[in-house]
């Protein structure tokens, strides 16, 4: 092939991987709330941050923060909302860069959650229960810790995603404008997601709702999705900072939920945070990363008092 016809076969392909991605951002459409109540906006250092209430503003504050993952937003806790709003004023944020919240092409960072975590309790909640999943579970811990909060509840909690430090090239890949769409779209299709939850979410797959999966999917084809998983699947969003260390400095009740099953996190590191940190430790039978999406009604028993280990 010579090179005229190399640059035209190029240019064609780069025309029709633009194509498609534009296709499905119109197919996404603009993405709704992710489960009933009131929707807000929060004004966070340039961001138009996201966020849903859901129960009496009068009832004690309860801060959902949902986890990092390449599609991921507040319907994280779509199963557990109403129960938890019956006896909580709930306020669930979209991460910076997730969801409803805005996703401009920055180098997104763990000192970015940790910061945005530690404004949200000063500035929309007070003395909040704060409830966190996986990765968010170690900015929570961060962000708690010179704040005034009742009780610490982490899902999994983390603070080392891929295990083999920060890899330039794959956030560097993801931000391209056309092949790192393109990529993404891949990583993020209906497929992709289902055969993630399979192997890493859910102990039962059959858990993961049809309405679920594609708000997901509408989610990570917002404009800008890319940005913030391409740190997180780069090891940018990893903190700097021990989990069990900041755990072990909150002087507040700690509970810490584990799903028996979870490779990714197993149960071990559950024990040995929880030894640290003096916490309680309880985990579920047949779950993996998302027990409280499993077994939402002892999630709600666990973070409101009424679980019978």
């Amino acid at each position: 092939m010579n090179l005229r016809r190399a640059l035209g076969a190029a240019v064609g392909t780069v025309g029709i991987a633009t194509g498609i991605n534009r296709l499905l951002s119109h197919e996404a459409g603009e993405l709704e709330p992710p489960f009933p109540g009131v929707s807000g906006t929060y004004h966070w250092r340039g961001f138009e941050v996201g966020y849903t209430e859901a129960g009496d503003p009068d009832d004690p504050d309860l801060l959902a923060v949902h986890g990092v993952s390449a599609a991921s937003s507040s319907r994280e806790f779509a199963e557990v909302i109403e129960a938890l709003s019956k006896d909580h004023h709930v306020v669930a944020p979209d991460l910076p860069g997730f969801g409803r919240s805005d996703r401009p092409p920055l180098l997104y960072s763990a000192s970015l959650y940790e910061t945005f975590i530690a404004d949200v309790i000063e500035d929309l909640v007070d003395e909040p229960t704060v409830v966190a999943s996986s990765l968010s579970g170690a900015y929570a811990a961060a962000g708690a810790s010179d704040a005034a909060v009742e009780s610490v509840v982490l899902i999994s909690p983390t603070d080392e995603t891929m295990g083999e430090g920060r890899r330039p090239w794959v956030r560097a890949l993801l931000r391209s404008p056309v092949v790192g769409t393109g990529l993404f779209n891949l990583l993020v299709s209906k497929p992709s997601l289902r055969h993630f939850h399979e192997d890493h979410g859910y102990a039962d797959v059959d858990n993961l709702t049809d309405e679920t999966l594609a708000y997901e999917w509408r989610s990570a084809h917002q404009s800008g999705s890319r940005y913030a998983p391409a740190s997180f699947l780069g090891g940018y969003l990893d903190p700097e900072d021990d989990l069990g260390e900041h755990l072990a400095a909150l002087d507040v009740p700690i509970t810490l939920v584990w799903g028996r099953e979870t490779d990714t996190t197993p149960v071990e590191t559950g024990q040995e945070l929880a030894e640290r940190a003096d916490a309680r430790l309880i985990v579920f039978d047949d779950a993996k990363l998302l027990p409280h999406v499993e077994h939402p009604d002892k999630f709600v028993d666990v973070v409101t008092g009424e679980f019978d280990a």
